[in-house]
């Protein structure tokens, strides 16, 4: 470390001590304040966002001999692979190895405390908000994914993070820490997903999860293009996300939501369906579809392991994108809208570091709209 103003030698976090339920968190105060390595800065974290990230690796449901739907019980108790006495230790999308014990949270705002080698002493003190992402430039820009903040490398669920000084963006915004925390992850998502998906001005598009946090970014960034929202989410959530700004709502207990969708805009007249749920819907989402219609996807907690009629994708001309890797220039133009003010930040409820669990606990649930952000 070149250069650091006072830090402890000791920090409070939550571990991860390995795959399986909420059981496998364990709250501490005698954690080693991580050193920032060359070409790192050191974060005291003022705020950390909550996302299926940390409920989808805590488990071990991107584990591929899970098939079930991200549940409340799942994400209570671990899926199916995760009690296996047998298990391996890879358990994030990108099969790696997790190194336990582990502290999650990718979604992290705060202040430089310290500075590696070859940071500019200057960057102490700056307010930051981390993209969490660490990439090798150098690979073909959609897999340029290296480790993720969480993930393959500590995060935000502490006091203190070390991260890669070009992952930290200088933010100038009136907007609390815990506010700026619900952005990372979840908005650099689903610009993402509207970028690769080309939604344009007039355009219809469908969003499914519509109340979460990728959904509700979906909504807005959806907006800010001109495109007009259908939104899918349970149906108590139908005044806020119209709220929002959503035109139309499907509820999720709808029987037949494409039924529905059709009597809004006629057969196969969406542009884009924006997926973060998976599960059935996804089958019908493709017959909703117009010629050239695009499908775009970063999540399936409704079920990862569903049907495809080839003919809807062959004969309609469509394009269907995954998305894992948002680019670098997208994280930015999330920065963008936040310092612009044209983005609205959705906190459903904060909670102090020691009761993540409890946070946890909460977001499998299901019943937020926007965020839940987690303080130290």
């Amino acid at each position: 470390m070149d250069t650091k103003q006072a830090v402890p030698g000791e920090m409070r976090a939550v571990l991860l001590t390995g795959f399986g339920g909420i059981d496998k968190l364990s709250y501490r105060e005698d954690v080693p304040v991580p050193t920032p390595k060359e070409g790192e800065v050191l974060v005291r974290v003022g705020a950390c966002g909550m996302n299926n990230t940390d409920i989808n690796l805590r488990t071990r449901w991107y584990d591929r001999d899970v098939n079930e739907s991200l549940s409340e019980e799942v994400g209570l108790k671990g899926a199916g692979a995760s009690n296996k006495k047998d298990a391996e230790t890879s358990g994030t999308w990108k099969e790696e190895t997790i190194v336990f014990p582990r502290i999650q949270g990718a979604a992290v705002v705060g202040t430089i405390a310290a500075v590696g080698g070859g940071v500019d002493a200057s960057r102490i003190g700056q307010r930051v908000i981390i993209d969490p992402q660490v990439r090798d430039l150098a690979l073909p820009e959609r897999a340029q994914l290296v480790a993720y903040l969480g993930g393959e490398r500590d995060g935000g669920f502490a006091e203190y993070t070390a991260v890669p000084a070009e992952n930290a963006y200088v933010v100038n915004s009136s907007l609390s820490d815990a506010e700026l925390a619900t952005f990372p992850t979840s908005y650099d998502t689903a610009e993402e997903m509207l970028v690769r998906a080309r939604l344009g001005n007039g355009e219809t598009v469908v969003i499914t999860g519509a109340a979460g946090g990728v959904g509700t970014a979906l909504v807005q960034l959806s907006l800010i293009r001109g495109a007009t929202v259908i939104a899918i989410a349970g149906a108590a959530k139908e005044e806020r996300l119209k709220f929002l700004g959503a035109h139309h709502f499907i509820a999720r207990e709808n029987p037949n939501p494409r039924e529905a969708i059709e009597k809004l805009v006629g057969e196969r007249s969406v542009h884009v369906v924006a997926d973060v749920v998976g599960g059935p819907f996804f089958t019908d989402s493709l017959k909703l579809l117009c010629r050239g219609g695009r499908y775009s996807t970063a999540g399936a907690i409704g079920g990862p392991i569903q049907s495809i009629d080839l003919r809807d994708l062959i004969y309609k001309d469509l394009e269907l994108f995954g998305i894992t890797c948002p680019t670098p220039e997208t994280f930015k133009s999330v920065i963008d809208h936040v310092a612009s003010g044209r983005l609205k930040p959705i906190i459903e409820k904060t909670y102090q570091l020691k009761d993540l669990a409890q946070a946890q606990s909460e977001l499998v649930k299901r019943n937020h709209v926007g965020k839940l952000v987690v303080v130290p």
